[in-house]
């Protein structure tokens, strides 16, 4: 069981003295691929994610939070890296983090234990570099669930050989995350991180889950269509093979119905880390993060990753809740993701560095401020510019010479194309002004289109198809049909 990879000394505490010292402990509850619209409480009457809902309840949720574009494909790359230092990926190295500073490692160095388990995908020196403890970690993007290769980290520094186990992969990470709970260090603040591999595919959910949503499926998005109309620079990537061309409404509702059982499965085992939290008598003075790394089309506007700027993928679920937080409020600011590192150095009463650019979010939930950005720039490898404000969005695709304008008060599902209303011409160069001192800010090179052109069709009716290695063979059978 590798019992050792825990403080032996936390045997010896008997009383919890984290609180007497002024510094809350951390637990970041971390999903991998989850839409914002995927909790009840924000308002989806289709999942059931009740261990969320309570936790809305008791917590602030951040409405309009994203993950700040991506450098790569695998936009949990990124989305990581810049979550772990408060830094944009045009000034990191995101694969490996390798010269910043990371918050766990931060934390660590103001007397906080650092744990972490589950998906690490920025390389295995970073997070020894970040974590004093970490077990069961799989390194990487994504595996079967029900056969992660996990790997711990020794007393001495070094990693074991990975070790395949028969848990699902959601219940591993939350089993190892509550035996930490029990086994801390009681007398020092701690920094717990889970970051779960659910619900990125395979959507392959237990089976209680899976069928509770079979008899019921998800209505399909609003924005569904069957294709993507033209090539966005991603439009075949692995994510998207994953359903035929055009997609059917069946296909799209079943794959639903398998993403919502992996992420009301999710919520059981969330709901089981703060039970155990609970148990620990540190839920009072202990801050609960839940947040994801990036979003996922599934069906809108007929794409299925998330390698794309629209909100469905890169808009994430952002709740924090604890000690001096309101209860069951929410704003509608726009934030990032990488505001989290400067925001729990403020909780923590930790100097923020001054090399961030992240903002703390703590006023806004003291009522401080309503905002700390009036606008958002998701940029998406060189093929994809968005740039928004409160109200209004507008994306570029420089290889297309093509603009699209969403008005996202009266179309939140960004279904209607403006650009091509003379009524909205000084508004697309009020944004494009935007967009240019964005791109001047954070050092982004690429050159948005003048005017708006119509971009080319695409058909992928007949293009090649071919399931990636994880995919169980249920799903290469359902999804993979042999010619």
């Amino acid at each position: 069981m590798l019992r050792w990879a825990f403080l032996l000394t936390s045997l010896l505490a008997a009383v919890p003295t984290s609180a007497t010292a002024g510094r809350p402990n951390i637990l970041f509850l971390f999903a991998d691929d989850q839409r914002s619209d995927t909790l009840a409480a924000h308002g989806n009457p289709h999942i059931d994610t009740p261990h969320l809902d309570a936790l809305v309840a008791r917590g602030f949720s951040f409405r309009r939070n994203y993950t700040f574009g991506s450098n790569n494909g695998a936009v949990c790359v990124p989305s990581r890296a810049m979550l772990m230092t408060g830094k944009s990926w045009f000034r990191i190295d995101a694969p490996t983090m390798g010269g910043s500073r990371l918050l766990p490692e931060l934390l660590g160095e103001q007397g906080y234990q650092t744990f972490a388990t589950g998906k690490w995908h920025n390389g295995e020196a970073s997070c020894a570099r970040g974590f004093q403890q970490a077990r069961h970690v799989m390194f990487g993007g994504m595996s079967d669930h029900t056969k992660v290769p996990v790997r711990s980290r020794t007393p001495e520094g070094t990693w074991t050989s990975a070790e395949t186990t028969d848990r699902f992969s959601t219940e591993l990470f939350a089993d190892t995350a509550i035996e930490f709970l029990k086994q801390h260090d009681p007398a020092r603040p701690f920094f717990c991180y889970v970051a779960f591999t659910a619900p990125h595919d395979p959507r392959q959910p237990p089976e209680d889950f899976r069928q509770r949503y079979e008899q019921r499926p998800p209505p399909l998005p609003r924005n569904f269509v069957p294709q993507f109309p033209f090539d966005n620079g991603s439009v075949t990537g692995r994510d998207e093979v994953l359903a035929a061309w055009p997609r059917t409404e069946a296909v799209i509702r079943s794959q639903l119905a398998e993403y919502y059982g992996l992420i009301s499965h999710l919520d059981q085992q969330v709901g089981r880390v703060l039970a155990a939290l609970k148990e620990s008598g540190h839920s009072d003075d202990t801050i609960v993060v839940y947040a994801a790394d990036n979003g996922l089309a599934l069906g809108s506007h007929g794409l299925l990753g998330k390698q794309s700027v629209f909100e469905h993928s890169m808009r994430t679920p952002l709740v924090i809740a604890g000690p001096g937080i309101p209860r069951g409020q929410s704003s509608f600011a726009l934030t990032y993701l990488l505001d989290l590192f400067p925001t729990l150095c403020d909780v923590t009463g930790t100097t923020i560095p001054s090399d961030l650019e992240g903002h703390s979010l703590r006023p806004i939930w003291t009522g401080e401020r309503d905002e700390v950005r009036d606008s958002l720039f998701l940029p998406y490898l060189s093929v994809q510019r968005a740039v928004r404000d409160r109200r209004w969005k507008l994306i570029a695709y420089p290889a297309q010479n093509h603009l699209q304008l969403f008005d996202l008060e009266r179309d939140p599902d960004e279904l209607v194309n403006l650009a091509d209303n003379p009524e909205q011409s000084s508004n697309i160069d009020r944004l494009k002004g935007l967009m240019a001192r964005w791109q001047q800010q954070v050092g982004d090179p690429v050159a948005i289109p003048m005017m708006s052109q119509t971009p080319t069709p695409i058909d992928l009716s007949t293009a090649p198809r071919k399931p990636d290695p994880w995919q169980p063979e249920w799903i290469v059978k359902k999804y993979f049909p042999a010619p």
